[in-house]
């Protein structure tokens, strides 16, 4: 049985635009793409001597477990460049698993939802995107639009008219 995930995308190094296209290519490897968000540009988080981010999601389908998922989007990130310069600092590319079904999980390694999905407009916004009405077991009643309105610093500047390029 294939589960439903929705992936976090971010980059604020080279062309994300291309790295997020090359991205999917390699993750059709595995799963099946079902949508994407719009791109949306951010003020960097954490560091602000840095270049503005740019953030999208994708919901896919995959007969993969979460660990193994990750690992293939960890494989995907080191052969798109990525390495690790600060927390929160530059990148090539970021691959996150927001969430994965309505599992929740709570491991060294993967943490299920994404503790911070519900803080963070600069991943908020990418989700409402895809399924505005996306919820988890474990936020209770919050929906992603009462979270949005309630997500106290704001970082998302503007949503790109751009689509993510496709990758030949």
């Amino acid at each position: 049985m294939s589960a439903k995930v929705y992936l976090g995308f971010g980059a604020n190094l080279g062309n994300p635009r291309s790295t997020f296209g090359k991205c999917l290519s390699l993750i059709e490897k595995f799963a099946k793409v079902i949508s994407r968000s719009k791109l949306y540009s951010s003020a960097p988080y954490g560091f602000p001597d840095q270049p503005s981010f740019v953030n999208a999601a994708a919901k896919i389908s995959t007969d993969l477990k979460p660990n193994e998922l990750l690992l293939e989007l960890q494989k995907i990130e080191k052969s798109m460049g990525k390495k690790f310069i600060r927390k929160n600092g530059p990148r090539i590319i970021d691959l996150d698993i927001l969430l994965y079904d309505q599992i929740s999980m709570d491991e060294e390694e993967l943490l299920l939802p994404h503790p911070r999905i519900l803080e963070r407009d600069f991943v908020l916004l990418p989700l409402m995107d895809l399924d505005p009405e996306l919820t988890h077991s474990s936020w209770g009643t919050t929906t992603l639009q009462s979270a949005l309105s309630e997500v106290k610093q704001r970082f998302v500047v503007s949503k790109q008219p751009e689509f993510w390029e496709e990758s030949k």
